[in-house]
């Protein structure tokens, strides 16, 4: 999961920077944007963007702990949580959405 959230973040980071450079030099641009984001669609993914960043910073820490720690069975069930709350943080960020 690491590597698919990384490579989908990697496709979400050409947009950013787009709006970005729409504040910095096209306020009109910028603000016709920012309506747009308004939309259900548009909310709904950036739930799943913020979810794909909790996935890739606990499949980071994963990564980390699997160089620096002993390994032990109890480590399925830490994945299982990290992943859990990755979900649970980007479903807050949905209800906050609204």
């Amino acid at each position: 999961m690491h590597r698919v959230s990384g490579l989908a973040l990697i496709g979400f980071l050409p947009f950013h920077f787009w709006t970005l450079g729409l504040a910095l030099n096209q306020e009109t641009a910028l603000n016709a944007f920012l309506g747009w984001t308004e939309a259900p669609l548009v909310k709904l993914s950036e739930t799943l963007l913020v979810v794909l960043l909790g996935v890739h910073l606990a499949g980071g820490l994963r990564v980390l702990a699997i160089e620096f720690l002993p390994w032990g069975t109890h480590q399925k069930t830490l994945i299982g949580v990290t992943g859990a709350v990755a979900f649970v943080v980007g479903l807050l960020f949905l209800l906050n959405a609204y």
